[in-house]
């Protein structure tokens, strides 16, 4: 199995964009933390990171490795939001997918309460940081496992 962490818009910033909001791990920080975890709770599990700031790429992406051997986390960023693609990409999904943002967008600006993917994810993990990526792959792993 691959769990697949999908970043769109401006998570490539993470670790210097406010990070009063949003921590200050980067990417490339987090994801082996995050592998190692995997390693010593799900052996043989792969974890694949991919964050892009196009939302094509981002829907290229999710249906080049949809299938059934895939799961996927995704943090939109502002695409939550905003992407029609996006969500439809996510709605056409066949793999079981989280949403994960590391902030607790229900506490923000109001825009940030409503999420387009979000009637097509299994759920949506909110606020909890860097401990979200981990509860969701826990929840889609031993779901799918």
């Amino acid at each position: 199995m691959v769990v697949h962490i999908v970043h769109g818009i401006n998570l490539g910033q993470l670790g210097t964009r406010q990070p009063e909001i949003y921590g200050n791990l980067r990417l490339e920080d987090q994801i082996p933390i995050l592998q190692t975890w995997l390693d010593a709770h799900f052996g043989g599990t792969e974890l694949r990171s991919f964050q892009s700031d196009d939302e094509g790429a981002l829907c290229a992406y999710l249906a080049q490795y949809d299938g059934s051997e895939s799961v996927f986390l995704i943090n939109p960023g502002a695409f939550t939001h905003s992407s029609i693609a996006l969500r439809d990409a996510v709605a056409t999904l066949t793999s079981p997918i989280i949403e994960v943002h590391l902030s607790h967008t229900y506490a923000r600006e109001s825009f940030r309460r409503a999420s387009l993917l979000a009637p097509y994810t299994r759920g949506t993990i909110s606020g909890l940081g860097w401990m979200g990526y981990r509860l969701a792959i826990e929840g889609l792993v031993g779901e799918v496992g």
